[in-house]
């Protein structure tokens, strides 16, 4: 049986071409033990044989000096040694969606996509006028670029490929979802964004901040970490909103656009009577907001959007009158901080303009039924409620071909996807209240598990148009991101 094994693996190797060990992105998996006998060695590595076929030995098992991510949660880099982030833990890559550690001693290998070692000087005070997003150059997210290059990995047609490549040269915003996700990327990605800037030309960088008290109370699969009770409230303003307020105040000289908590205060309007889970999160939701507010408005060089949902969740005339109250309120209660305007559509799908719909049974009366419609009213009625800086950034990031939902509240990893319009400043002649098509929730990255016993599984994930099978919040989704740049309007 050796023998044989030895003669197949003898065949196999004058048709393979030069790979690096952990080669599964090359199609030859890693072993599955570090201890595997070796069969071969080149220049690339020691290789074994494992179901009849060549696989890249480790070159040591994972252990606390040389996988330090396992405590922290996290696995070890199977087959990427791409540097996307650093801090004080380590070197951290991307696999499958989802943060590893690059070990030790693949590291120094590793090229591209960090921002380690950078060593840049805040210069004096960048001061916002006007709209934020004209007149500078946008951010590339190294995360995003390495979540990219994963997915073109697994593709064969050329064309395809050529779609993904153009991806990664368009700028979206980089979520912090968690204190970990926020010490982890905040400053470096800062960093980055100012070695970037040469002469007067300045580097835009946008982040989402998103991790209230409560988090997204009338869904499930993007519940958060803090749980809507005092404790976790006094953690989010100070293991969270001040820490952000520091690297802000320390890199000065840049511009930066904050998007705050999306789907927070929609909830407020909608669903505080029909969801427990909201009735209870409010106050954390207000507290947090006015905290949020009086810290980041102050800075001469952030813009913050607050986040009004979409077209179909308050697009009707009472829910938009309502949200004027609830979002004055909310600004009032920031001050002396100022916000700069809202955004519409994260990680939502509405088209930009649908001239097929218009006010029926079809739309359930709405007289908003897209999102430009949406924000023209919005922008009425926020003026008439007070509201003196009324702005607004538009999620263009997976809008681009109507979806194959059936009714237009369907959220979740819909089918027919297509990537939208893209990162622009004052795209639409006519409305000089619209900032920005940007962006905002990168293609690619799921709505939510449609596993029925996972614990953060949500039905809507499991309606007839969500794609499926399909991994948990956030979590890279090849099939949505293929057919995404597929369906691209305009085309990539």
């Amino acid at each position: 049986m050796k023998a044989s094994l030895a003669i197949a693996a003898i065949a196999a190797l004058a048709v393979k071409a030069s790979a690096a060990c952990w080669s599964s992105s090359l199609g030859y998996p890693c072993c599955s033990s570090s201890s595997a006998e070796v069969w071969y060695t080149d220049n690339d590595g020691k290789w074994g044989v494992e179901n009849g076929d060549w696989c890249g030995i480790p070159k040591e098992s994972p252990s606390s000096a040389t996988c330090w991510s396992l405590s922290q949660g996290y696995p070890c880099c199977k087959s990427t040694t791409q540097v996307a982030y650093t801090d004080d833990s380590g070197k951290w890559g991307v696999e499958n969606g989802d943060w590893c550690g690059i070990s030790s001693d693949s590291a120094g290998s590793s090229t591209g996509g960090s921002n380690e070692d950078i060593n840049v000087t805040p210069g004096e005070q960048y001061t916002h006028n006007g709209n934020p997003f004209s007149g500078v150059e946008f951010f590339i997210n190294p995360y995003y670029t390495a979540e990219v290059d994963g997915a073109i990995a697994q593709m064969s047609d050329s064309s395809l490929i050529a779609k993904a490549e153009k991806m990664k040269t368009y700028s979206n915003a980089i979520w912090l979802d968690t204190i970990k996700n926020m010490q982890s990327w905040l400053e470096t990605n800062l960093k980055g964004a100012l070695a970037q800037q040469t002469g007067s030309k300045k580097v835009l960088t946008v982040f989402v901040v998103y991790d209230l008290p409560g988090r997204d109370c009338h869904a499930l699969a993007s519940n958060g970490e803090l749980l809507a009770n005092d404790g976790d409230l006094a953690r989010y303003k100070s293991d969270y909103i001040d820490v952000i307020e520091g690297h802000l105040k320390t890199y000065k000289s840049q511009p930066v656009v904050l998007i705050v908590e999306p789907d927070s205060l929609a909830n407020l309007v909608t669903n505080l009577e029909s969801t427990p889970a909201c009735a209870d999160s409010e106050k954390y939701y207000l507290e947090g907001h006015a905290y949020l507010i009086k810290k980041f408005g102050v800075l001469p060089h952030v813009a913050m959007y607050l986040d009004i949902g979409h077209a179909f969740w308050l697009g009707w005339d009472d829910n938009r009158e309502k949200a004027g109250k609830v979002y004055a309120k909310v600004i009032s209660s920031g001050s002396p901080g100022k916000v700069r305007g809202f955004t519409d559509n994260v990680s939502n799908y509405t088209p930009w303009e649908d001239p097929t719909l218009s006010r029926g049974p079809d739309t359930e009366w709405n007289p908003c039924p897209d999102e430009k419609r949406y924000l023209q009213a919005m922008h009425k009625d926020f003026k008439a409620a007070g509201i003196e800086s009324v702005y607004f950034v538009s999620d263009t990031s997976r809008n681009g071909k109507k979806v194959d939902r059936k009714h237009p509240g369907e959220w979740c990893n819909q089918t027919g996807v297509g990537v939208g319009a893209r990162p622009q400043a004052s795209p639409v002649s006519g409305m000089d209240y619209l900032d920005a098509f940007y962006w905002i929730k990168p293609l690619g990255e799921s709505d939510g598990t449609s596993d029925e016993s996972a614990a953060r599984f949500d039905g809507y994930c499991g309606h007839e148009t969500a794609m499926k099978p399909a991994p948990e919040a956030g979590q890279w989704f090849q099939k949505h991101f293929e057919q995404g740049i597929k369906n691209a309007n305009p085309p990539l």
